[in-house]
Parts: C-alpha cells; structure tokens; sequence
C-alpha cells in the first residue's frame, strides 16, 4: 500500500467492466494523487456508476487494471472496499425516506462504533464510546456542511422533507463517518439548480483539499477547474485535424471475451436489524453489495480514446444490472 496517510491515489489503465453480451464502460485511463477530486463524466447512461463501483471494489472489472491506495483490482476488491465508502447511490447506498435525519445518523454512529473499530474500543466506557460518536458525527456533519439547525424540524426531520442538497450533504455525512480514504459519489449533480451545483462542488473540493480523495459522477464538472481529475465515460466528439477536418477514430484494440460478475460484501457496515441491503442504504454504502446505473456506451480516456458500439453496450450493461440487482 501506498504511504500516504489518508487520501488514495487512484489509478486506472485500460480498464473495463463487461456483462455477458457487451460492455459497461472500457478504455479508462487516468492517474489521481491522494486528496484528488476526480470528476467522472458523462451522459445517463454511459457506465458512470458502473465505474464507480468498480473502483470501490464492488464490482469486478473485464478488461485492464485498475489501483486504489496501492491495492490493486479486482484481486483486493475486499481489501479496497475497507478504505472507500458510498454516497447518494440510488438502490446501494441512498437515504431511507421513512427515517429522520438524526435516525440515519445514530444508526450509522452506532454501527461504526460497533464494527468500525477496533476491539480495545469496544471495551472503553460507555460515556467515553457516546462522546467519541458524537465528535465522529459532528465532524463529518462539518465537513459536509449540513448545519442541523437549519433543517425544517432539526435532527428531527424527515429525509422525505430534505431539499436534494440537503439530501446529498447528508449521504455524504454518513459516508465520512467511517473515514475513508476513497469517497465516491453518485449523482452529483443531479437536479440541482446552478447555485446547488457549485455549492455541492464547493463541498467536495473542501473534502479533497482535508485530504479525502473524492470519486464523483456528474454529467457536466465545475468549467475551468484545473485541480479537478476529469475522466470520461461515453461517446466524445473526435477533435478536428490540423486542416480542419474531423479526426479519424482509432480502431478499439479487442479485448477478450470475460464475463462480468459482481462481488457482494458481507462486511458489518452495511448490515441492520432488518436488512442487510437496507443497513447499506443508510449506513453510507461502506462495504456494500455491488450495483450499478444503466449503461449503453463505452468508457473512453481522459485523452479521447476511442469509443465502442453503443448498442453492444447498452446490452452488456443491461446484463450488469441484472446481475447486481439493479434492474
């Protein structure tokens, strides 16, 4: 594993996820130090959730290779899975409408507290085990920017009362709980109005510059913003030759046939009293089962690798949805 004391470095070349009849994403290339804010991008559709699942180690890849934090994947998927968590992702790690804010909190409090931790920990005080959930939750709560006393009702809010900013600060929170080194972020920006939009960056970029590498898909990336890793998945206009006429796409190299399959991990974060499903919903999806968006095109590189037959991919993506429970 890499030295570095709390952000991965993430890594990724050539890399791929396939179902049994095409393509999620492939041909992903790009290099992000720890405390990095890597920005995936594309259009609904295109395999951006199924990348960002791969690199948490909840899905297995295909094609190519892929790095977090020195453990390499698929081999260490568990491993990976340790050190990164899950926000705002629909149908793996997403909020519970029918629970409070301060429900969601408590239980991902307590189940960190439980699991997370060591076993000397475990045998601390019971005062002295409240007061460090409570500086565990106020923490992540700051670095998320979710100011409680703003909510309509307090801690006592409903989720299905939150505005979808409020929402997406909140998964973060209970994401960062269980301080990962990899936090990965589904649906960004997803019906956010332009303010929501940067204010929702503003709060990832906070994140990246503590430390945290942040993982995060969106379908357009803060304009201009030079200290974001910015990584494509789908189609992407060819740029023009130097005469001015289009560019002529280079042939995809083939890549041999391997079955997509998903990894489901049993780790205490995601588990509860009822579900274990459920307990990765609105524990923050640390350590959860594997699922992922709908895809129909290929993953192409930060450099404008070539993409794949659309249709092709639109079925193997089908396949990995289907395999991971998200169809």
């Amino acid at each position: 594993m890499d030295s570095s004391p709390h952000g991965a470095a993430v890594t990724a070349a050539g890399f791929g996820v396939k179902g049994p009849r095409g393509w999620a994403f492939r041909n992903i290339d790009f290099t992000a130090g720890p405390g990095s804010l890597i920005a995936v991008q594309g259009p609904s559709g295109s395999g951006r959730t199924c990348l960002l699942l791969a690199l948490t180690g909840r899905m297995k890849s295909a094609a190519g290779t892929a790095e977090v934090g020195g453990l390499p994947l698929p081999k260490k998927k568990a491993a990976v899975r340790s050190v990164t968590a899950l926000a705002h992702v629909p149908g793996v790690a997403e909020l519970d409408p029918a629970l409070t804010v301060g429900e969601h909190l408590r239980e991902r409090a307590l189940l960190q507290g439980r699991f997370g931790g060591s076993v000397r920990a475990l045998l601390r005080p019971r005062q002295e085990r409240r007061t460090a959930a409570r500086a565990l939750v106020d923490t992540a709560l700051t670095a998320a920017g979710l100011d409680l006393e703003s909510l309509p009702k307090g801690i006592r809010t409903s989720v299905r009362d939150l505005e979808r900013l409020e929402a997406l600060r909140l998964s973060v929170a209970l994401a960062l709980i269980g301080g990962p080194r990899l936090l990965a972020v589904d649906d960004t920006d997803l019906k956010l109005s332009d303010g929501e939009r940067a204010a929702a960056w503003k709060m990832l970029h906070g994140l990246a510059a503590a430390g945290t590498t942040v993982l995060a898909v969106c379908s357009e990336p803060p304009e201009g913003d030079e200290d974001v890793v910015l990584v494509h998945t789908g189609s992407r206009p060819e740029p023009a030759s130097p005469e001015g006429a289009p560019g002529t796409p280079t042939a995809t190299p083939d890549v041999p046939d391997v079955r997509e399959s998903s990894d489901t991990a049993d780790t205490a974060d995601t588990t509860d009293g009822k579900d274990g499903k459920d307990g990765a919903a609105r524990a923050g999806g640390q350590g959860g089962p594997s699922g992922s968006d709908g895809t129909d095109s290929a993953g192409s590189t930060p450099g404008g690798a070539p993409a794949t037959d659309g249709h092709d991919d639109e079925e193997g993506a089908a396949d990995v949805l289907a395999e991971t429970g998200r169809a």
